[in-house]
């Protein structure tokens, strides 16, 4: 069963991540993001490759593989995510029956934060059944989207969930403060017995240095430790593998303007970065 861990480039090889990559349609999802967002963050569009080494990719399987394993995605189960953008999670769990709230930034705070212009805010229901994982009717009946203010979250999503997710999202947050405070609040929604998904960044580079009260600020293994303290703090389990993997492919740090291929580490000023996994539950 999965843990809170680094993307490794080990898990590609594992037959979880080639079902869930199969699920999501990950391929299209991914060329879909990457090549509508052909800025100074890309030299050229992405093309179909033979084997896709992307952290964005991994976000997804493995937030699909820990709901999946811990029984989340089953026909009525709730879920809420969080700064959807155009990801095809939400598709993917209402294609299993579960009843699904999806969140994304209001239209306006999104523009100005440039995610609209780089194809990575969603703004209706549609976009979120983009690639087809979902039959239309199923998705329309189980699927409601809704904007919503990570740092002020709804007291009406209180203990209503059996899931939530994102996809590197609270680290958008403003602070790392923000986003700390951001996943001890987001336990709150969830049901006893629910679980909670989230991926963001994790500094490689430094345990002392880093980038905060930025648009993207960069999660340091202290930051981690502080914020795993404060859920045990409150009754929750998680367990997180700080493992560094040291594999050929995750060795490569993919400089800007970015390639995406392979993409498992990346230079973010001077640090270098990848993704981090948490799985929280919630059990009393």
């Amino acid at each position: 069963m999965l843990q809170s861990q680094l993307c490794k480039e080990q898990d590609f090889q594992r037959q979880w991540y080639a079902d869930a990559f199969m699920k999501l349609k990950a391929e299209d999802a991914l060329l879909s993001l990457v090549n509508n967002n052909i800025t100074d963050q890309a030299t050229a569009p992405l093309e179909r490759l033979a084997y896709r080494f992307h952290r964005k990719l991994w976000e997804w399987c493995y937030i699909y593989e820990a709901l999946r394993e811990r029984g989340a995605l089953q026909p009525n189960k709730k879920g809420l995510g969080f700064g959807v953008g155009t990801e095809p999670l939400t598709a993917a769990f209402a294609s299993h029956g579960c009843r699904i709230t999806a969140t994304d930034l209001d239209f306006e705070a999104a523009k100005a934060q440039g995610w609209v212009a780089t194809n990575q805010h969603a703004v209706s229901l549609q976009e979120l059944n983009g690639e087809g994982i979902c039959d239309p009717d199923q998705f329309a009946n189980l699927v409601t989207f809704e904007y919503a203010d990570m740092n002020h979250l709804s007291p009406s999503y209180e203990e209503q969930f059996d899931f939530t997710w994102s996809s590197c999202s609270f680290e958008h947050l403003g602070s790392i403060a923000l986003g700390t405070q951001f996943i001890v609040n987001q336990m709150k929604c969830l049901k006893p017995g629910g679980v909670a998904v989230h991926t963001t960044e994790f500094n490689l580079s430094s345990n002392e240095h880093t980038l905060d009260h930025t648009l993207t600020v960069l999660f340091r293994k202290r930051d981690i430790e502080h914020m795993v303290e404060r859920l045990r703090a409150a009754g929750y389990f998680i367990d997180v593998d700080y493992t560094v993997g040291i594999g050929p492919i995750e060795s490569f740090i993919d400089m800007p303007p970015y390639t995406h291929h392979p993409h498992l580490r990346l230079q973010l000023g001077q640090f270098v970065t990848t993704s981090i996994g948490l799985i929280i539950q919630k059990i009393h």
